[in-house]
């Protein structure tokens, strides 16, 4: 695979169809640079607490997202978290524990992979600071540097600049897919890959060529909500 090929990731942590990509990013990262960049969707306005209406919208698309993708989703997810309403959906602090991680010792997409097991299988509150240290001491990093560089990331920036990206190049929501070569960007369609890390591979490596355009399903999650769209 080219060296000078670049995976650009924008996805957001609550995000159950990064949840589902997850596989495929993590194949990827073994033979091509990946950066992230987190958007935001539940942050700020949009964060959310744990409510009845809440549950109803996200269970089914969970359920979508398990069958089509494969991913597990833990009882502690489903009879746990979507039921304690003093739990918040909130994406920006995951990110800054994102940003926090990649700074100090380049292991961002360990920690949104490890964030997103905690979410949709342990239902751990991920917008906790004590579930963030926790799981930064599980990853093996050093609690009080964690803490130190967590609080000095501008997620507020990293997420703006995260949205204009994913305005630039027109992707529809998260997660979106952008394959950079020669200076040259292609949003990937990954309906077809999900559940297919192997495959999601092997066209990264036989099939890109700049400039060509894919037509095949999208799996997004937008502001007001999550989709497969044809």
């Amino acid at each position: 695979m080219p060296a000078q090929m670049i995976l650009h990731y924008v996805f957001d942590p609550l995000c159950g169809w990064c949840y589902g990509a997850e596989p495929l990013i993590r194949a990827a990262s073994r033979h091509l640079p990946v950066v992230l960049h987190g958007g935001g969707m539940m942050a700020g306005a949009n964060r959310q607490k744990v409510s009845a209406q809440l549950r109803d919208f996200v269970i089914p698309h969970d359920r979508r997202i398990a069958e089509y993708t494969g991913q597990p989703f833990g009882q502690d997810y489903f009879e746990g978290l979507l039921r304690d309403p003093s739990a918040v959906f909130d994406s920006q602090p995951p990110i800054a524990a994102i940003l926090a991680a990649e700074q100090l010792a380049g292991r961002g997409l360990e920690m949104l992979a490890r964030l997103q097991h905690a979410h949709y299988v342990e239902g751990r509150r991920i917008a906790d600071d004590d579930v963030l240290q926790a799981v930064a001491v599980e990853l093996g990093l050093a609690l009080p540097a964690f803490s130190t560089a967590i609080a000095q990331v501008d997620s507020d920036s990293h997420m703006r600049t995260s949205r204009a990206l994913l305005a630039s190049v027109g992707g529809q929501g998260y997660p979106t897919l952008v394959l950079e070569r020669e200076g040259q960007l292609q949003v990937i369609d990954i309906g077809p890959f999900l559940g297919k890390p192997e495959r999601f591979v092997q066209w990264l490596e036989r099939e890109f060529q700049p400039g060509r355009s894919k037509t095949s399903a999208a799996a997004f999650c937008a502001q007001d909500g999550c989709d497969l769209a044809q």
